[in-house]
């Protein structure tokens, strides 16, 4: 059975997408802990980060650079990388765009408009 980031690379269900390549995707997460908190994928669909091959790995961790110095200089906020690997079976980074109001854990409600805001802002092609 494909995990639900499978799904959404796959286009069977929704998401608010700001990047894509050969290897990689992310988007937003729907219960972001900060606004702009993105989702980094890799298309190749395994449990844990550890279990990727070296160029998937290599591939994500790219993507995840990349993204992350997009995201300081659009929102002008420093980045926090997490890797949890137990709340999806399918590898993938955390990107949390924090300042010093942020603590972990906590979730915040956008409206559909917001999540596409913050969309258009952090998209890079």
């Amino acid at each position: 059975m494909s995990s639900v980031f499978t799904k959404i690379i796959n286009g069977e269900i929704p998401c608010y997408k700001i990047y894509e390549d050969e290897k990689t995707m992310a988007f937003l997460d729907i219960n972001p802990e900060t606004p702009g908190h993105t989702l980094v994928v890799p298309k190749k669909e395994v449990d844990k980060i550890y279990e990727l091959e070296d160029e998937d790995f290599n591939a994500l961790m790219a993507t995840v650079k990349k993204l992350s110095i997009n995201m300081e200089k659009v929102l002008g906020a420093r980045t926090l990388w997490k890797v949890i690997g137990t709340d999806v079976p399918h590898a993938h980074v955390h990107l949390l765009p924090f300042d010093k109001d942020w603590h972990q854990g906590r979730q915040v409600k956008l409206t559909e408009k917001e999540f596409e805001e913050i969309r258009k802002k952090l998209e890079v092609k």
